[in-house]
């Protein structure tokens, strides 16, 4: 039984129909790039040629002579910032284990609670809205709020200092800190809230 013409898509030209010759013989139908890549090769008698650059499989990298070299350079460069990362990572906490070995009782104490410790959150973003007036992110607080625990850990490791030196034992009193404050005032690790006057 007839059934019609053929509308079946061609595999060797996507989107010409199959079907009976054209009413205009003379007519010449687009060539295929496909079709010209085979008769080159043929011609030449080498491989075929490709006309894109074959795609990777899902879940295979492509061959590394297919990558660009610019993209062969960013992937070497980011592989040796990874291993250089890795790197300092390791050196970073071995030092961190040796200095945490060579502590004393009393400073490993003083060490773990200074670790479990942080300023409230919601304190330091009232402070800083009302100090800046105006809303700030949850980064800020959270970048302020660790620059306060850093602040506060030197003043005191100054004050422990000056407490020594004086020839004191702890507790720390006010005046162990406020000669804490002045000597990081003088090394310039204290900020000022002076307002300097700048001539230039």
């Amino acid at each position: 039984p007839d059934q019609g013409p053929n509308l079946d898509v061609s595999r060797e030209a996507p989107g010409v129909p199959l079907g009976p010759e054209p009413s205009n013989p003379g007519r010449i139908l687009p060539r295929d790039p496909a079709q010209n890549a085979r008769k080159a090769s043929d011609e030449e008698g080498g491989e075929p040629v490709h006309q894109d650059c074959p795609q990777p499989r899902a879940g295979e990298e492509a061959d590394s002579s297919s990558r660009s070299p610019v993209a062969k350079r960013r992937k070497v460069d980011t592989e040796g910032k990874r291993g250089r990362q890795r790197e300092v990572d390791e050196e970073e906490a071995q030092k961190m284990r040796t200095l945490v070995a060579a502590m004393s009782k009393e400073q490993l104490n003083r060490y773990e609670v200074f670790r479990r410790s942080a300023f409230p959150k919601s304190t330091i973003k009232h402070l800083i809205q009302a100090v800046a007036g105006t809303p700030v992110s949850q980064n800020v607080v959270i970048a302020m709020s660790g620059m306060a625990k850093v602040f506060v850990g030197e003043v005191v490791e100054e004050a422990l200092d000056v407490c020594e030196k004086w020839g004191e034992k702890p507790p720390l009193q006010p005046k162990h800190l406020r000669e804490a404050v002045r000597r990081l005032r003088e090394k310039g690790q204290m900020p000022s809230t002076k307002h300097k006057i700048l001539f230039f």
